[in-house]
């Protein structure tokens, strides 16, 4: 399981770097169309920089580094700051955002760091994997004791069955569409904070549909 896990890492490392090392080739033999080719290298060691990211998280999590300290927090706003950090990413790949979250202040009980790195992990991985259909849906809706939170994308979909073996931390959407890439890290980083704040996160799958994964995010304490 090691072994599989840091070969995974190892080819989302190589497999950026291999891109930015060709682009940087190409800068230094051709003068023009730099700065389209600078963005494409900002974008690519970004990746490898979130990869890292999501890895030392993990291990910290693993290891019991990580506190949670959970406050009332406006889970609404938390939606809206995480969506507009993909903007650059949606607009590039154009990739169409359906966002249907409350105007006024949702108050929840979660670590706001936390919650975002949740949301983040969600829509990076829905970008990922499901941005060959061009949408992205973001929802909040409140319930009595309950918030859900909805991120959903009409990609490829994963085989009938397989909806929750995509929280392990060696499988991912794209390993159940059977190409094996990719560690994993982000959907077990978010199912691992979901579980410390007693939330429910479930994905729901259809082949050649689309994914779609919703937390039931307790309200209070």
């Amino acid at each position: 399981a090691v072994r599989r896990m840091l070969a995974n890492i190892s080819l989302d490392i190589r497999t950026p770097m291999t891109v930015v090392l060709g682009y940087l080739e190409i800068m230094r033999l051709r003068k023009e169309c730099r700065e389209e080719l600078l963005e494409k290298v900002e974008a690519r060691a970004g990746e490898v920089m979130e990869l890292m990211d999501r890895f030392f998280t993990l291990a910290k999590l693993e290891a019991g580094d990580m506190e949670l300290e959970r406050s009332r927090v406006d889970v609404g706003e938390v939606c809206r700051e995480t969506v507009l950090d993909f903007y650059q990413i949606l607009t590039r790949q154009e990739i169409r955002v359906e966002a249907e979250i409350p105007e006024g202040a949702v108050w929840g009980c979660c670590d706001r760091e936390a919650l975002r790195r949740i949301l983040n992990n969600l829509i990076s991985n829905a970008v990922r994997y499901g941005g060959d259909g061009g949408y992205l849906g973001v929802s909040l809706r409140e319930g009595e004791d309950a918030l859900f939170l909805e991120v959903a994308d009409r990609g490829k979909g994963v085989a009938p069955g397989a909806g929750e073996q995509v929280f392990q931390r060696l499988v991912t959407l794209e390993d159940s569409r059977s190409s094996g890439e990719g560690s994993g890290l982000g959907l077990s980083i978010a199912k691992w904070i979901a579980d410390r704040h007693h939330a429910v996160i479930e994905v729901v799958s259809f082949k050649d549909v689309g994914s779609r994964i919703t937390i039931k995010l307790p309200r209070h304490s």
